[in-house]
């Protein structure tokens, strides 16, 4: 399919981490009507500093999704993602720092967002799920709870802990009116791919997000995660990541999900098992249990020595099932 075929089709995809901005890479060359709904939970690392000094919402995944629509030479895409190497300025990016400079001009977060995508032209648009600091509280199956996205994998690394549930504190903050309105207008809403529990999930604990998307006429596709996730999602099935969102949201959002059919290289298994993660075990027969249409398709890359989701094959397969769904659905 050329990129002209899809050109006009309102997309949102819905998520974080780098799960979201690899999929925007791939899909701002097939249309320019995106909009990317971001989780604001992060309080780790980077996002976490400047959180925690400036009292402004996590920027780092709304920086990597607004560099991955954005339209600029190499050399300002590297300035973006220039991280320094010294001083109290360590580890920290400059994107992140432009980012906070534009929140300190600006009256709300989302605010900021816009004028940093403006300044970098980018195709589409990135919006905070919600412009309120948020947390994400965790409760485990042995009745234990953390509070942060950064302590939660570390509480359950090493041990045999499920998540049962996440929240956010506060609860149900209200989400961005700009995201409410752009869900209502989308032909196709993508969920995922992501960190299942504090990249997807947390954006349906906002308030007006679930009801959008249930209400919503348009094709909506979950994204699954090709690998599990240490700290995360170890030992879960297709099944069991797609009931954790049903439980999250409350209801059933989405009956379509698309999953990654490329066979990963013995090697790359190998590494990933040393570290606690395998491939997702796609659960064909629970899935069909539970009126989930599964699409296995090659989305898998290991190109950069990770096994990650390829940007130009997944929105090529995207935008074919949308095309295919689109031809096929009767409303």
């Amino acid at each position: 399919m050329n990129n002209t075929a899809a050109h006009g089709v309102n997309i949102v995809a819905i998520g974080g981490g780098t799960g979201l901005s690899t999929m925007l890479r791939g899909l701002k060359t097939y249309s320019p009507n995106i909009t990317a709904i971001v989780t604001v939970a992060d309080d780790g690392g980077g996002s976490g500093v400047l959180r925690a000094e400036l009292g402004m919402p996590p920027p780092g995944d709304i920086r990597n999704c607004i560099e991955a629509l954005a339209n600029t030479e190499a050399t300002m895409e590297k300035l973006l993602s220039y991280r320094f190497t010294e001083g109290q300025l360590k580890g920290q990016s400059f994107g992140n720092l432009f980012l906070a400079a534009l929140n300190g001009m600006s009256d709300t977060f989302d605010t900021a967002v816009s004028k940093m995508s403006e300044v970098l032209a980018i195709t589409g648009r990135v919006l905070p799920v919600t412009n309120e600091s948020v947390y994400i509280t965790a409760k485990f199956d042995d009745g234990s709870s953390v509070v942060g996205e950064s302590t939660i994998s570390a509480f359950k690394r090493g041990s045999d802990k499920r998540i049962v549930s996440v929240d956010l504190m506060p609860k149900s903050p209200p989400a961005l009116p700009d995201a409410i309105e752009a869900i209502d207008r989308a032909d196709l809403i993508l969920l995922g791919p992501g960190s299942l529990y504090t990249s997807i999930i947390p954006n349906l604990l906002t308030d007006g997000i679930v009801r959008a998307i249930s209400r919503s006429r348009a094709i909506k596709i979950y994204v699954l995660n090709i690998m599990t996730q240490d700290g995360e999602t170890e030992g879960c099935t297709a099944s069991d990541h797609i009931s954790a969102i049903f439980n999250a949201a409350g209801e059933q959002i989405f009956d379509i999900c698309l999953a990654n059919s490329t066979e990963i290289p013995g090697i790359f298994l190998e590494r990933y098992a040393a570290e606690g993660t395998a491939p997702v075990i796609v659960d064909t027969e629970k899935l069909d249990e539970m009126g989930i249409s599964l699409y296995r398709l090659p989305v898998a890359s290991w190109s950069t020595g990770k096994v990650r989701h390829d940007s130009a094959a997944l929105s090529r397969e995207v935008f074919k099932l949308y095309r295919d769904l689109s031809h096929t659905r009767i409303y």
